[in-house]
């Protein structure tokens, strides 16, 4: 019944977020009281989320069209491949087998649902007691939960910083406000 209360919380919370056209992560959620298997793994979703919303906020045409070398992705490369890796993120907690549909959308609304995958994502972790449950599904195959730790979670991550070390190349760095450590933003 805790739990069910909770899920109805956050799920409500991300509505109103939406509703709201404001978008999650300008700075990280409380930190859950208790130390479970989803919390943790939440946090971990919480904390991609927020360096997503800090290493894309503010971005220019120059900064997305930034590569360095010719073997390497642009910026607006990168974000496609993190909003892919959040797709895989929520499928896997929404028990949701992957596909290779990709939709036409702008930067920003690309930044949106990226987001909002992972809010909806780290609010269905921090509600279960047994995040084994949550495979990444392709097509027959089930991977266990940890892959998206080592996977993409953490790819997305190191992504998040790679868009932030562009961004300084152009000349457009992010806010230096933003504290990484405690997840605020100073005022």
């Amino acid at each position: 019944m805790k739990n069910t209360l909770l899920l109805l919380t956050l799920i409500l919370s991300t509505i109103i977020i939406t509703q709201n056209n404001d978008l999650p992560y300008y700075e990280l959620p409380e930190a859950s009281e208790s130390y479970t298997a989803g919390t943790v793994a939440a946090r971990q979703v919480d904390a991609l989320g927020f360096r997503f919303y800090h290493a894309t906020d503010g971005l220019t045409e120059k900064d997305l069209e930034y590569k360095p070398t010719d073997s390497v992705r642009t910026t607006a490369e990168t974000v496609d491949h993190i909003y892919d890796l959040s797709k895989i993120i929520l499928n896997s907690t929404l028990k949701k087998a992957n596909s290779k549909e990709s939709a036409n959308l702008t930067f920003e609304d690309k930044r949106a649902a990226t987001l909002k995958n992972l809010k909806q994502a780290a609010d269905i972790l921090r509600a279960s007691e047994d995040i084994s449950q949550f495979k990444i599904i392709f097509g027959e195959r089930q991977i266990p939960f940890w892959n998206n730790i080592n996977g993409p979670i953490a790819d997305a991550i190191w992504h998040c910083g790679q868009i932030a070390s562009f961004r300084r190349v152009t000349g457009n760095p992010i806010n230096p406000k933003v504290n990484h450590f405690t997840g605020t933003v100073k005022k």
